[in-house]
């Protein structure tokens, strides 16, 4: 069965995909539910950029979920939810008002105009591309690396733009019986990426000569550095479940899956990070609740890693695969 997942988009019922610049090194990947699913929404860094998290708390009235939008662009990226919106709204997707459908859409930005072009940021064109990838290429993979919401990412950025490195978009899949649980990233800290499992750097501050320091951490706590564009990272997730979750159950989810931040970026959560993670699940599964956050924290700390491992160097900087 675990060849079978090897895709969020192999999740019945969920479908995504990326629309990219790379020239002006920014994009927008977006995950839809067009039946809609149970959301929850965890919000710990200290500079987000979010869309419609106030409305997937457990006490608010609506209770579907239709679409994630992560994108890049900082504040102004906000818009290609917009397309989204207008995209699942042609096609009659959307919460049924009487007088129309409205998509249930949320969404964060992370903070990629420092590579690239600056002035290029996704719009909701951008948006509606995205959409129409994912709904017209039902089942293909969903491409990882240098795309989407990843294309202008990076971390390590506590020394210099100079001495930072690429990152990008991640996935991860896993599996307990017909339970599954997936994870897409998009990383852009200020700290430092490190295999979950095996504690091993793979992207971060490098040394003075090019090879990877990852000692963001300490520089931080020995006041060595101060930090050049503050407020200009944050790392983006969504947690995909076919489980069954009420929507306090979904939102347990989400800040238990923020334990995979701590275990795969040191330092986290920082003032200049805005770490946002949504959840979708659209309740096929019967499953307790802790399991589903166990799975999902193993599946979203394997993203942030395959965020590293899968970029490839631009913007004049390295990507793990270079080292």
């Amino acid at each position: 069965m675990a060849c079978e997942i090897a895709s969020i988009t192999h999740i019945p019922g969920i479908f995504a995909g990326n629309c990219s610049d790379t020239d002006a090194g920014t994009g927008v990947t977006v995950i839809v539910c067009p039946k809609g699913a149970t959301g929850g929404v965890d919000v710990r860094g200290g500079a987000p950029a979010t869309r419609e998290t106030d409305l997937l708390k457990p006490e608010e009235t609506v209770s579907v979920l239709h679409a994630v939008v992560l994108s890049g662009g900082s504040a102004y990226g906000l818009s290609a939810a917009c397309g989204v919106a207008e995209e699942l709204e042609r096609r009659g997707i959307g919460l049924d008002v009487g007088v129309c459908r409205v998509p249930i859409v949320s969404g964060a930005c992370l903070f990629d105009l420092a590579v690239g072009d600056a002035k290029v940021r996704p719009t909701s064109v951008d948006g509606i591309e995205a959409t129409m990838e994912a709904l017209d290429n039902p089942g293909v993979p969903l491409e990882r690396g240098n795309v989407g919401a990843g294309t202008g990412a990076t971390v390590g950025k506590i020394a210099g733009p100079e001495r930072s490195m690429k990152t990008g978009l991640g996935e991860d899949v896993q599996v307990s019986g017909g339970l599954i649980v997936g994870a897409v990233s998009a990383v852009n800290a200020v700290g430092d990426v490190f295999d979950p499992e095996t504690h091993e750097a793979i992207a971060g501050v490098l040394g003075p000569y090019g090879s990877l320091a990852a000692n963001t951490d300490e520089l931080l706590r020995a006041s060595a550095a101060d930090m050049p564009l503050p407020r200009t990272n944050t790392t983006i997730s969504c947690i995909v479940t076919n489980a069954k979750l009420t929507k306090a159950e979904a939102t347990k989810v989400a800040q238990m899956s923020a334990d995979a931040y701590a275990h795969t970026i040191l330092p986290t959560h920082t003032t200049n990070d805005g770490d946002t993670i949504f959840v979708m699940a659209t309740g096929e599964v019967e499953a307790m609740v802790d399991v589903v956050g166990a799975l999902a924290v193993r599946a979203l700390g394997r993203a942030i890693a395959d965020s590293a491992r899968s970029a490839t160097g631009a913007f004049g900087l390295k990507a793990a695969c270079d080292l």
